[in-house]
């Protein structure tokens, strides 16, 4: 009967009309996606012109000298080695304690039972819908008083903990069966075994989806280093490349070189990613 039902079902075949359509929103989907890539082409158009280049009309997409000196010239001008050694510290190191307590936490919500568990889930949840503003002065007050202010550790401290990070990884781990969970704990596996050996191999996708999310984040955070970092030794690519922009203000096509190098490696990590990214982003928000 199965093979009845594929035989019939292979046979038929999409009408005219429909593949058309199919083929037309095909275009017009990679009509967009080219469409939001010109500003991203032009910045790495003009970070390899001269400055007189860049705003010429009509515009030249392809220079006709590629000046790759300009990616030499941006790191004597500002310590840009410093501002990102800072973020890619602070960037990673934020990444792993987030995600390491939001899949311990979630794991708690979604698979242990304790008393008032449902509650403090919405409790923690809710904070979400808070302005950062409402809380700004207070976590000030706190890193000030911890003797952690004007140190990368202000940042950290503040942003290794994220309700969407144990919202995503709570949805993600109800859709795993409890009796995985239970077999496990029969077997004498404990917590902390189940949560190893179980549910992290089996939630690939919402770890890269919270990765992505946490790293790029954290990479283009602006106001934390702003306002927690004043030495020049501490700040990040974001401070630092308003430091640049000041200096150099006249110099877009070293503007935007430095814009290219800032966005490399969220690019990096997004792109090493994107296999899962999707996936995640599709099962997260369907469970619970």
């Amino acid at each position: 009967m199965t093979q009845l039902v594929q035989s019939k079902n292979a046979g038929v075949r999409p009408s005219p009309m429909y593949v058309a359509l199919k083929a037309l929103l095909y275009v017009v989907l990679i009509a967009l996606a080219l469409f939001t890539l010109i500003p991203f082409v032009w910045m790495l158009s003009a970070s390899l012109k001269l400055d007189r280049e860049v705003f010429s009309y009509p515009i030249r997409w392809i220079p006709e000298v590629f000046h790759w000196e300009n990616y030499q010239l941006i790191w004597s001008k500002v310590p840009l080695l410093t501002y990102f050694k800072n973020t890619a510290t602070i960037a990673l190191l934020v990444t792993f304690i987030q995600t390491l307590t939001s899949s311990f936490a979630a794991y708690a919500f979604a698979k242990l039972r304790f008393p008032g568990r449902n509650t403090l889930f919405i409790c923690y949840v809710a904070t979400i819908a808070v302005p950062w503003q409402t809380y700004m002065l207070p976590q000030f007050i706190l890193m000030r008083s911890m003797g952690l202010y004007d140190t990368l550790w202000a940042i950290v401290v503040l942003q290794s903990f994220s309700a969407f990070g144990v919202f995503l990884m709570r949805q993600f781990y109800q859709g795993i069966p409890t009796e995985l969970c239970e077999a496990a704990r029969i077997d004498g596996l404990s917590e902390y075994g189940i949560w190893a050996r179980i549910m992290l191999p089996l939630s690939k996708a919402a770890i890269a989806t919270l990765v992505i999310f946490t790293f790029v984040g954290t990479w283009n955070d602006y106001m934390g280093p702003m306002i927690y970092l004043t030495r020049d030794v501490n700040k990040t690519v974001q401070v630092g490349l308003r430091r640049f922009i000041q200096e150099n203000s006249s110099d877009y096509h070293l503007i935007m070189a430095v814009s290219v190098c800032s966005l490399l490696p969220v690019s990096i990590v997004f792109l090493s990613l994107q296999k899962y990214f999707i996936q995640g982003i599709a099962t997260t928000g369907l469970k619970g």
